[in-house]
């Protein structure tokens, strides 16, 4: 009603760090005791709140895990009481996760003080560097796999937008993936990769400006939120996304959602969030590469139909598809989107792989 203020409800808890698990990149599992609820699986970002041990009092935002949500079904480590990080030291004034009460700030390519800020400040546009954009954070690997099958010294920057994850440290997919890229750009609220920036087109610049990439990614980090509303998904941004790779002379490719085994109708063939964001938000264009043999011929059938409703500012285009299984089981990170591995959905992997080497024959 108006006049009432809304209220963003967060489950608290109070537990006992029992165990201390994997690490990667700016992450730590733990097993932490709360009372009422047992045992629960934490996460801490150190750099944020400290490095917890065992024996431990912490302080957990417990939402996702009571909901059971899967990429983010963690209790996480808010506060570690009586084993506080140190004060912040160096430069920096970016502060991400805005008014929030884990607010952090960074320092950013674009801002004044850095050895960066006059390149980014100087730079026009990208010098039409392709640009991979997906919906999925899940595709990135699949992409990188269908770049360097193609290229194999191509440099390949990840520019991670706040649609899913902020913290960079999240994704287990990124500390795999460490030596095979040119660096991770975090954009927006997103924080923690190789570079910080204010925006998509600042990621982008300091992509190829910074970075020397051949090719750029974008993609939210892991996570997703979709209401299986036309509009309600976090995935829209990935429109915008071509808006700003257009605006900077990037040659924008799509990464094409295609499945024959996801349970839920929007989703099979491609994805309602494919057309919604390819084909109604990104307004300059965007190419669209589709596999040319490697499809069942249901579903061949049922993607070919549904991107015939595509703007003529969005060409498809067959990829060959030779090398690209080999290239993606080789991949140093195992793949996994919605929990459905490469061989429980091929297709996805294999459309995201496709972008990726159509970029590639573009970066060439």
């Amino acid at each position: 009603m108006p006049g009432e203020v809304p209220v963003s409800r967060i489950r608290w808890r109070r537990g006992t760090v029992t165990a201390l698990g994997r690490t990667w990149r700016d992450s730590l599992e733990l097993q932490v005791e709360v009372p009422g609820d047992g045992e629960l699986r934490a996460l801490a970002h150190p750099s944020v709140v400290g490095t917890p041990e065992v024996g431990d009092a912490v302080l957990l935002n417990t939402t996702a895990w009571a909901q059971r949500l899967g990429t983010g079904g963690y209790a996480l480590v808010v506060a570690v009481p009586d084993r506080l990080p140190p004060d912040p030291a160096g430069p920096g004034h970016l502060v991400k996760g805005r008014y929030t009460g884990l607010q952090v700030t960074v320092q950013g390519v674009d801002e004044q003080d850095t050895p960066h800020h006059r390149v980014i400040a100087e730079a026009e546009d990208v010098e039409g560097m392709p640009v991979v954009v997906a919906d999925l954070h899940s595709a990135l690997p699949a992409v990188l796999a269908g770049v360097h099958a193609t290229g194999a010294d191509l440099r390949v920057a990840y520019v991670m937008t706040d649609g899913g994850a902020l913290p960079a440290a999240f994704s287990r997919t990124l500390d795999g993936l460490s030596g095979s890229l040119a660096g991770v750009v975090t954009v927006g609220q997103a924080f923690g990769g190789d570079l910080e920036a204010v925006t998509v087109h600042t990621g982008l610049l300091a992509a190829r400006h910074v970075l020397r990439a051949d090719v750029a990614v974008v993609a939210q980090g892991p996570g997703n939120l979709g209401t299986g509303t036309p509009w309600g998904f976090s995935g829209v941004a990935a429109g915008e996304a071509c808006n700003a790779a257009h605006v900077l002379g990037g040659r924008t490719v799509g990464a094409l959602r295609i499945s024959d085994a996801d349970p839920r109708p929007r989703h099979r063939g491609v994805s309602h969030h494919s057309l919604t964001a390819f084909g109604r938000v990104a307004l300059g264009g965007v190419a669209l590469p589709v596999p040319a043999s490697g499809l069942s011929d249901e579903l061949e059938v049922q993607v070919a139909e549904d991107l015939a409703g595509q703007p003529d500012r969005n060409p498809v285009v067959e990829v060959e598809v030779e090398g690209l299984d080999d290239a993606l089981r080789a991949l140093p990170v195992g793949l996994s989107t919605m929990g459905r591995g490469l061989d429980a959905d091929h297709a996805y992997f294999l459309a995201a792989a496709c972008a990726g080497r159509y970029a590639a024959t573009l970066a060439g």
